[in-house]
């Protein structure tokens, strides 16, 4: 009985492999797999997909696992099992935006792609903003006059350098977890649940 794991594709793709390789599990066919979504191995079914439909995979029991970024699981909120945080994929949210005072005679506008993270923060501050949803660049936004801040991931905080932005505050910090399917967890727990303790057990190193 194989385990179906659904990656987050891009930086926690490549970090996870790099991590199951520790644990000396057999990846080479998922590092070679070249424009392959999909991909078995001996003890897997892996397919790569972006981190929020990682979340709705394993959420539909189309994955049983996933190792998915923990801003995903805060702004969505997928009903999934959170099993445990792995010691990759490290970032933190934050507030950012042109090192300015904020003089204002509207409501302060922050432009974000996690508008519950977003508005979660602000509210436990007492504060009242607007939020602009964007998908791609958000520090485009208070260059361009969209917003005055941003709320985003941070990770070297190199982007937000070369664009002139720095970061005003830290709001929470994050690393990749294993998620996993409800239903998955019961029937199939005696092939899932020694994978899952072989990530804690370098987790806790």
């Amino acid at each position: 009985m194989k385990i179906c794991l659904a990656l987050t594709k891009g930086r926690l793709e490549t970090q996870c492999l790099d991590y199951l390789k520790q644990l000396s599990f057999d990846v080479d066919p998922l590092i070679e797999k070249g424009r392959r979504l999909c991909v078995e191995t001996d003890q897997f079914k892996v397919f790569f997909a972006k981190g929020v439909d990682v979340a709705t995979y394993v959420e539909n029991g189309i994955a049983d696992l996933g190792i998915v970024g923990e801003d995903i699981l805060m702004e969505y909120q997928p009903d999934v099992y959170n099993l445990l945080p792995l010691p990759f994929g490290k970032c933190r949210m934050a507030l950012a935006g042109i090192p300015k005072e904020k003089e204002l005679n509207r409501k302060y506008r922050i432009a974000t792609k996690y508008p519950k993270i977003a508005r979660d923060f602000f509210q436990e501050k007492g504060e009242s903003v607007d939020l602009v949803k964007l998908e791609g660049s958000v520090e485009l936004a208070p260059l361009l006059g969209l917003a005055d801040d941003i709320v985003d991931i941070v990770e070297t905080g190199t982007t937000l350098k070369e664009n002139g932005l720095v970061v005003k505050e830290e709001i929470t910090t994050f690393t990749a977890r294993c998620i996993a399917n409800r239903s998955s967890l019961k029937v199939k727990r005696s092939v899932i649940m020694p994978f899952v303790e072989s990530l804690g057990k370098v987790a806790a190193l």
